[in-house]
């Protein structure tokens, strides 16, 4: 005896959304947490100029947490960016190369974001 109740939908990668979720606050909090360190170095110090700013960048703690925040940025910005793919794209070839085209984005800007700091 069959039932005909129910959804047809195969669901697949449980608690994928809370995952995705818990991410974005992770990363957008960490990012905030930079943020607010960043301006009470600038605020709170003597006047800005290359040497100030190159000095705020030159300790390590900075450098290792300016790193973390631009890993996050780009985890942060491939979760959003992925879930529209997903949402609103629906042939899964342009989705496809839309996703290799936003990670090889994503992987460049963060490279090229720490080529920088490390050059400081």
């Amino acid at each position: 005896m069959t039932q005909n109740y129910g959804s047809k939908r195969i669901v697949v990668g449980a608690h994928y959304g809370l995952r995705d979720w818990l991410s974005q606050r992770v990363t957008a909090a960490l990012m905030a947490i930079f943020t607010i360190v960043l301006i009470a170095q600038v605020l709170f110090g003597a006047p800005m100029g290359y040497e100030r700013w190159a000095g705020i960048f030159s300790s390590q703690w900075m450098k290792v947490l300016t790193f973390v925040v631009i890993v996050s940025l780009a985890w942060h910005a491939w979760v959003g960016v992925r879930d529209i793919w997903m949402d609103y794209v629906k042939p899964v070839g342009v989705r496809l190369l839309l996703q290799v085209l936003t990670i090889s984005w994503l992987v460049g800007c963060a490279g090229w974001a720490i080529q920088v700091l490390w050059r400081l």
